[in-house]
């Protein structure tokens, strides 16, 4: 099982968290399932996914997500695929 760890820039925890709840669904339906959302300070979250399908996750994160960024007021998406080593 592959972690993805991403890390969001935002402009208003409230309305990203919103959002990103609402969004709960897609990402499931592209492979990422949410282990623990985190909150640094007033403009960053990160989030720890797991994902069984890491290919259709990075593909999700790469194009489909962009409408939920732009809904949360995500600004900018750094994602890392990692494995346990």
């Amino acid at each position: 099982m592959n972690q993805i760890l991403v890390r969001y820039d935002i402009a208003d925890f409230a309305a990203f968290k919103t959002a990103f709840d609402n969004d709960a669904e897609d990402r499931g339906n592209n492979g990422l399932s949410l282990l623990q959302l985190w909150r640094e300070g007033a403009n960053r979250a990160w989030a720890l996914f797991t994902s069984g399908n890491p290919v259709k996750a990075q593909a999700y994160l790469d194009g489909a997500a962009a409408v939920f960024n732009s809904q949360a007021g995500v600004s900018a998406v750094e994602a890392h695929m990692l494995e346990t080593a």
